[in-house]
């Protein structure tokens, strides 16, 4: 079975291909790769998967005998947190087990920097090389050690946040951890840190079939957390982590769903008026509202294509060349990473942001958002469809058929991005974007408008043509 690298790892169907067997290759492989590359160590850690705590004993145990030190989570811990030790122990890089907010069958190995962040591609290529010229290692065998972080990673998200604003809060929040790694992570620092807050928990008992959803903070998988707060008012707020809580999701009173694109604004607005400045890192898939605002702001902004390893590169730049640090960077899915902690999606900083937000101002996360509209000029409605289509689908012909459509659903085009896809640059400040997996037969189309009726109008359009040219191709 061939082993196939994308998003931040390799992720599979637990014992189907996801096996002690091919983690074993894949964790051979990634020593060797580290040990070439001079490094000693090693961090491990997992989420509430099905074998979760096996599968990173396997990697322990492998890397030790490959020769390096190895500190292995004592229990389930989020993403953030692995990746934040990675860099507080100086270690040469890190494994997380977990498929992320992939469905419950799945689990993953997410490979992680010296730096505290995605691999970058030249890691990955490290490791391939490695899985198909493995080396016979005949020297010293390393060690296990137990890790313990939690003290550490508080103590930094202590660094990052206002606390004496924070601490005013006294409203409600709801944490759905969606029986993920982040399950006692808010209301541990809660405590941690003194907060008044009425932190209440959701889902928090940790389960490898996530309370039955998918572990991804998008509507579809919070139906419970919505109708929890449809009744209530004022700035009383859910957040929510996904299954290894580096992804953030929320919503509002009223049970009101509040997307990625709306959390960036509001944190960077937040950040921007503590007086924090930096570049603005946005995938192309990302709000129209961002780069308005980075405008507004005087911030410059950079556009990159889907995928946080894009973002991590742009922080790396940063450290590097202060000039060209970054202050706040994210993702259409919710991955959102901000000046001064690690280069690396962190859903609990980022839930904690929210309520720092809310603190500050006294005002909710809806009516925060609504003062970003009216200043510039831009009222932001979004919607999104994964079209998985047949195997023969031709991808190449539907991004050249996209490049030469005039309008969609009545609106003309006016320009186009190709960073990732194509996205089409609608008369009205609307957008639509086309952008086919490199891995599966699936097309993603995402829309934004000013009205929720030009969303749909534009989003069923945009699908229909899709469909259409796989229903010709199988005809």
């Amino acid at each position: 079975m061939p082993i196939k690298f994308g998003t931040d790892g390799w992720r599979d169907i637990i014992a189907e291909d996801f096996t002690y067997a091919n983690v074993r290759l894949v964790a051979r492989a990634h020593a060797q790769a580290l040990r070439g590359a001079g490094g000693q160590s090693v961090v491990v850690g997992y989420d509430t998967r099905f074998q979760g705590a096996g599968f990173a004993r396997v990697v322990a145990e492998v890397m030790a005998q490959e020769g390096l030190r190895v500190l292995l989570a004592r229990e389930f811990l989020p993403t953030p947190a692995l990746s934040f030790a990675v860099v507080h122990h100086g270690a040469a890089g890190g494994v997380m087990i977990t498929a992320s907010h992939n469905p419950p069958q799945y689990s993953g190995y997410k490979i992680k920097g010296a730096y505290g962040g995605s691999a970058t591609p030249a890691i990955v290529a490290g490791i391939e090389a490695a899985l198909q010229h493995p080396e016979v290692y005949d020297g010293l065998a390393g060690s296990i050690e137990p890790l313990d972080i939690r003290k550490a990673y508080y103590a930094q998200l202590d660094r990052q946040l206002d606390l004496d604003t924070l601490r005013s809060y006294r409203g409600t929040v709801i944490h759905d951890a969606m029986g993920g790694a982040g399950c006692g992570w808010l209301t541990g620092y809660a405590r941690h840190a003194g907060l008044n807050v009425d932190l209440r928990e959701l889902h928090g008992r940790p389960d490898p079939l996530f309370h039955g959803v998918n572990p991804e903070p998008i509507p579809q998988s919070l139906g419970e957390l919505m109708g929890l707060l449809a009744d209530e008012t004022g700035t009383t707020l859910g957040v929510v982590t996904d299954g290894d809580a580096d992804r953030v999701g929320a919503v509002t009173a009223g049970g009101r769903f509040f997307n990625s694109h709306q959390i960036f604004a509001v944190l960077l607005r937040h950040l921007h008026g503590r007086g924090l400045r930096g570049r603005v890192v946005k995938t192309v898939s990302g709000s129209r509202v961002i780069e308005l605002l980075a405008r507004r702001l005087g911030l410059d902004l950079l556009e990159t294509p889907v995928g946080f390893k894009y973002i991590t590169d742009a922080f790396l730049e940063g450290q590097a060349d202060e000039s060209l640090a970054v202050l706040m960077a994210g993702e259409e899915s919710g991955g959102l990473a901000s000046r001064g902690h690690i280069p690396e999606r962190d859903g609990l900083l980022n839930s904690l942001l929210m309520i720092e937000a809310i603190a500050s101002s006294g005002k909710s996360l809806d009516e925060l958002f609504a003062e970003i509209e009216a200043e510039v000029g831009f009222r932001h409605h979004y919607d999104r469809n994964d079209l998985h289509l047949s195997a023969e689908f031709d991808k190449g012909r539907l991004m050249s058929e996209v490049q030469r459509y005039t309008e969609v659903a009545g609106h003309r085009v006016e320009g186009r991005k190709t960073i990732d896809g194509v996205k089409l640059l609608l008369a009205g400040g609307a957008s639509a974007m086309f952008r086919a997996s490199g891995t599966e037969p699936v097309v993603r189309v995402y829309v934004e408008a000013q009205t929720p009726e030009d969303v749909r109008a534009i989003l069923g359009e945009a699908t229909r043509r899709v469909l259409a040219l796989d229903v010709g191709q199988l005809a």
